[in-house]
């Protein structure tokens, strides 16, 4: 796995700062975007010792799931993700070429697929969406460690 780890104490969340990113070019690949957050996830808990629960790391594969296949579905050519765990937190980046931004749409429950996006702005502390000079980038953002009261650390509902 191609991995950058600054040096730090890797005893604290905060201040640890570990990336990976990868292309990915065709449908098939979406399996592969999963398993690279799933080995990423395994790999600073191991190596590292950060904590990583069963909830975040099921939760960092759907997130990369959805928006490698949305980057997939609708953009010509390659898109790139990047994992990066910092200040206590993943961020999902995934930039891809097309440039127009993604729409979300109202609630509909009788509406079939295009619910990527809503799933995502659900379960993550945060969304970002912006413009590249080719493309776009967006970049999510989920908590490593569940609240040590046992809720789930995240956005609140």
């Amino acid at each position: 796995m191609d991995q950058v780890a600054a040096e730090s104490d890797a005893s604290s969340l905060v201040g640890v700062d570990l990336s990976v990113s990868r292309a990915f070019e065709g449908s098939e690949e979406i399996g592969a975007a999963r398993d690279l957050a799933r080995s990423f996830l395994t790999d600073i808990q191991a190596v590292h010792g950060l904590p990583v629960s069963v909830r975040v790391l099921s939760t960092v594969q759907l997130v990369v799931s959805e928006l490698v296949t949305n980057a997939r579905k609708y953009a010509p050519g390659p898109c790139l993700l990047t994992l990066e765990a910092q200040g206590g937190s993943v961020n999902v980046t995934v930039w891809d070429s097309e440039p127009a931004l993604p729409a979300v749409l109202p609630a509909d429950p009788d509406r079939v697929g295009q619910h990527g996006l809503e799933i995502v702005m659900a379960v993550c502390q945060s969304l970002h969406v912006r413009r590249e000079p080719v493309g776009k980038r967006i970049t999510t953002a989920i908590a490593l460690a569940d609240d040590p009261g046992g809720d789930v650390a995240g956005r609140g509902l």
